[in-house]
């Protein structure tokens, strides 16, 4: 219902009022976690924040004259369309709804555009404090929703306004700021528009349609799963990252989404956002998000540099709603450490019953695993709270978990199949070394994990790896490239499907997008490092997952090598890579003699 004051109430007291009024729920909701034990009722109370907001927005907008000449300021206008863009900002983070985060877009580019906060911005250090956080704020939005121009735009702006408050407020120091635009000057270095030739996210396009994936026999699995929740945490030194995003992290919770400008993408004239949003002839953002039909993203919870508590209250949170036909992914990316010398300390604390599973008859997980280290998300030495181990996760394993560990201490995480609660955990573990790619200079400081690349974006992770950038690709070859792994991924998921022997543990999830997108990129990722020269045969370089899958995947077969020969091929790298004596391309098998490569 539209607020109104009462005739005895001016209207520009009516206005404070309604403005104290949000402000105070504002700070509320600000203080609450995003990831609250009752997601319902944390979702009461944004809309009650929202609602006094959208009233307030309406509010001014009826009442622009009068309130002006009661003293009312354009950059307090835009502090209350900025709160409105946090909210739907917020909102996105708790529930992954992408029409969230479209919304937060037009209020942001509203403000930008009307320059709510440029009058005396320069003779008010607090007004100039508000547009250096909005523009910063804009800038993850615009790579949120992965768009460039603006985001180039938004850094420029940036660049100009530090280095103008410098010299305004000389007795004010700016490098907090200075140290922002150096961070998404580097993120926009390594995430390059090569990384970004397809979306990351599920595209109808170019990716299968849910309903269009083969089913498993339910004679192997007895049920079908969906991801519903996801955890991502990341921690590298130096690692690439913008505010606490990681390249990781960003690229993962991307690739857990669907993309808003596939088939159903929509272009319109100028209208009104939500909520009376201001617009003036741009795409309306709110109707290109999903297609109705599609189910709505997965949640997912951004953790930076976690203590263990903190991970493990939202890891039980998430557990305790999880439906019963839901599965968490967890993303897990971090340095391993070994053992504490203090005998206390967490990786001494496997659990006593984990020594030996009775079901299974055999002590797979005995606890010396358990002990061989963690992974790290922050600084040593601070006694293990930001120190992750396998047993931290045991007590979870009475749910279905997807786990995917980026690590060179994967083995320690290899301990707790054999001792789950209840469910075994599908696991996707990285190498136990990461091959550095000297050719291009190439390392996870400057680009990112190649695993996380591969599970991503496959085809630029194999491009990565025999040496080609973005600087030398030719579209014409790499789109030949595309088609033939689209069409082997196709393949491999219908060998999945199909067979006998596949664990149940892997059949309940392959009709989930994108678990079943990602396992198949992980099959490329180990035949392509299986069989590439350098690390060939050297299992420290190559992925593994547990439990195993079919045998009729393996790098071994032709199939597989088929592929990668065949891709290698196309980019004229086939020596490279070390394939079986007497492999041959399909063509030549066939007696065409025509060669695939550029």
């Amino acid at each position: 219902m539209q607020a109104q004051p009462t005739p005895n109430i001016p209207v520009s007291e009516f206005y404070w009022t309604l403005l104290h009024k949000a402000d105070k729920k504002f700070s509320k909701i600000r203080e609450l976690p995003y990831y609250h034990r009752n997601r319902h009722e944390y979702d009461a109370y944004f809309y009650k924040v929202f609602k006094v907001y959208t009233q307030l927005w309406k509010f001014q907008q009826e009442n622009r004259q009068k309130l002006v000449e009661a003293g009312l300021r354009r950059s307090e206008i835009g502090e209350i369309a900025s709160r409105i863009a946090q909210l739907y900002l917020g909102q996105y983070m708790r529930t992954s709804e992408a029409s969230y985060l479209s919304e937060a877009y037009i209020f942001y580019e509203a403000i930008l555009s009307r320059e709510y906060f440029k009058e005396g911005m320069f003779q008010d250090l607090g007004l100039a404090s508000k547009q250096l956080r909005f523009i910063s704020r804009f800038l993850m939005v615009c790579l949120l929703l992965n768009r460039r121009e603006m985001v180039q735009q938004l850094l420029n702006q940036l660049r100009v306004l530090v280095d103008e408050c410098k010299r305004t407020f000389q007795e004010t120091d700016f490098k907090e700021w200075k140290l922002v635009i150096q961070e998404i000057v580097r993120f926009l270095k390594a995430d390059t528009a090569f990384m970004n030739i397809r979306p990351l996210r599920y595209s109808l396009v170019l990716d299968c349609h849910p309903d269009s994936l083969p089913h498993v026999s339910t004679s192997v699995a007895k049920r079908s799963l969906r991801l519903r929740d996801a955890i991502l945490s990341s921690y590298h030194h130096n690692e690439v990252k913008f505010s606490e995003l990681t390249l990781d992290t960003f690229r993962m919770l991307q690739c857990l989404e669907w993309e808003p400008s596939g088939s159903f993408y929509q272009s319109s004239g100028a209208k009104n956002g939500q909520n009376g949003a201001p617009a003036s002839g741009r795409i309306n953002y709110s109707q290109d998000i999903a297609d109705p039909t599609l189910p709505p993203n997965p949640r997912k919870a951004v953790l930076y540099r976690p203590s263990v508590t903190h991970f493990l209250a939202v890891l039980a949170t998430v557990c305790e709603e999880l439906p019963p036909d839901g599965v968490i992914l967890i993303y897990l990316s971090a340095s391993g450490a070994g053992m504490y010398s203090d005998a206390t300390s967490p990786s001494t604390l496997a659990y006593p019953s984990d020594r030996l599973n009775p079901s299974r008859g055999q002590s797979k997980g005995d606890g010396s695993s358990f002990q061989a280290g963690c992974l790290q998300f922050g600084t040593h030495g601070n006694g293990g709270m930001n120190s992750i181990y396998p047993s931290d996760l045991v007590p979870f394993t009475r749910r279905p978990l997807f786990l995917v560990i980026d690590s060179d201490n994967r083995e320690a995480f290899e301990a707790i199949n054999g001792v789950q609660r209840g469910e075994t955990p599908a696991m996707l573990l990285s190498s136990s070394s990461s091959y550095h790619i000297a050719s291009i200079g190439s390392s996870r400081q400057s680009s990112g994990s190649l695993f996380t690349i591969f599970l991503t974006a496959p085809l630029q992770a194999f491009c990565l790896l025999i040496g080609i950038s973005g600087s030398d690709i030719d579209m014409d070859t790499y789109n030949k490239a595309e088609k033939l792994l689209s069409g082997s991924f196709s393949d491999w998921g219908s060998t999945l499907v199909t067979s006998d022997t596949i664990d149940p543990v892997w059949a309940q999830i392959l009709s989930d997008p994108f678990l079943r997108r990602l396992l198949l990129r992980f099959l490329f990722c180990r035949a392509a490092l299986s069989l590439y020269a350098p690390t060939f045969n050297k299992k420290e370089f190559i992925p593994k997952c547990i439990p195993c899958l079919p045998a009729s995947v393996l790098p071994t077969t032709a199939a597989c090598q088929t592929v990668i020969l065949q891709i290698a091929n196309v980019f004229g790298a086939t020596g490279k890579f070390i394939f079986s004596e007497g492999l041959e391309l399909p063509e030549n098998r066939q007696g065409d003699s025509e060669s695939m490569s550029s």
